[in-house]
């Protein structure tokens, strides 16, 4: 887990760690990343990512892959500005509703 604090006060988060998606040739996933609302739109989602992608490759990862819910057009849009590629779909059960998710990736 990566955190982002501002004046004492946790602003953002990120957290990582290998792949969950064993056919998909990625060693790294992050699996979360998390402002505060108040805390968005100032470069500090870029920097968590940024980072994430640094340590889960020091950490010996070839490659890092990203999920993101299909109808989320803020976290595609971020995921393709940072040269993400659309590699892969799934689905994910949220209490009973299943919701179709995109998986972006960097080698």
């Amino acid at each position: 887990m990566l955190v982002v604090e501002i004046s004492g006060v946790i602003a953002g988060y990120t957290t990582l760690g290998l792949s969950r998606a064993r056919g998909l040739p990625y060693d790294g996933e992050i699996y979360e990343i998390y402002l505060l609302p108040e805390y968005q739109g100032m470069g500090l989602g870029s920097v968590l990512f940024t980072e994430a992608r640094r340590l889960l490759k020091s950490l010996g990862c070839k490659g890092t892959v990203v999920w993101c819910l299909e109808d989320s057009d803020v976290a595609s849009r971020f995921f393709r500005s940072h040269g993400g590629k659309d590699v892969a779909e799934g689905m994910e059960d949220f209490a009973g509703t299943q919701l179709r998710k995109l998986g972006y990736a960097w080698h």
